[in-house]
């Protein structure tokens, strides 16, 4: 079903789908994923996203996109969705979506910022934020396939109240090493000091350049510009640094 969605006919991926809301979960007081049962569901691969449109009563339709964070084989489709201050769509989904709603949504969409089954190298993802998200597709795909592939997340964070997964990262995976660094506040215990990633960081808690691995990165444009930036610089190939990024209001 994973392959479907990236070789699949161009017009069964474009056009429109009813979502249905079957539960939602709360990750963090800004933050909650909406599981949506969508029945003709093409399928995706990790790191995908999908166009969620509204349309009110007076007809006005808006659209945004989000990030898939469910594992190909989930029974239902995830999108984790934090609320923008001042957002258009953000407030509505996280605030007042509850099971039974509907919505529309068009996808999967993109086909180079993924991570596929068959891929044997290390793997480190970089996440800025809620740019962890579809990384977080990527974990779970890992997971449920049973992949022995390493994987390395490094998750920048503001403060520990901030993060998301909290609880599914906490209990790891077999071959996941999961390192956060916080840029404002950390726990009393971190020996890092608050702060914004750095060229450090990544050699300190990243994989070495000369085990080639698959690098994601996703976050705010200028946290992904800076992390590529360093990678190259610290000598990954920039054809193995593959980057997905959002503006800096997150829109």
């Amino acid at each position: 079903m994973a392959r479907a969605a990236v070789q699949g006919r161009l017009g069964d991926r474009i056009r429109w789908r009813i979502a249905e809301v079957a539960d939602r979960r709360v990750e963090s007081d800004s933050a909650v994923t909406l599981m949506l049962d969508v029945p003709d569901w093409p399928g995706h691969v990790a790191g995908q996203h999908v166009d969620v449109r509204l349309t009110a009563e007076d007809g006005y339709s808006t659209q945004r996109s989000y990030s898939i964070a469910s594992a190909p084989e989930s029974r239902y489709l995830e999108l984790t969705v934090q609320r923008l201050p001042g957002g258009e769509v953000s407030p509505y989904l996280v605030d007042e979506l509850v099971p039974g709603d509907q919505l529309e949504l068009r996808g999967p969409v993109g086909g180079w910022f993924v991570w596929e089954q068959q891929q044997t190298e290390p793997v480190m993802l970089i996440a800025g934020g809620s740019g962890v998200v579809p990384l977080m597709s990527m974990v779970r795909a890992r997971e449920t396939a049973g992949s022995r592939v390493p994987f390395r997340l490094l998750y920048s964070v503001r403060t520990p109240s901030d993060l998301l997964y909290a609880s599914e990262l906490r209990q790891g995976a077999p071959g996941l090493d999961t390192t956060y660094l916080y840029t404002r506040e950390a726990p009393s215990q971190t020996p890092r000091t608050p702060g914004r990633i750095d060229a450090d960081d990544l050699t300190r808690f990243g994989w070495p350049p000369d085990f080639e691995p698959a690098c994601y990165v996703c976050g705010p444009t200028g946290f992904v510009e800076k992390v590529a930036a360093y990678l190259v610089l610290l000598g990954h190939s920039a054809e193995r640094v593959r980057t997905e990024r959002f503006g800096d209001s997150g829109g």
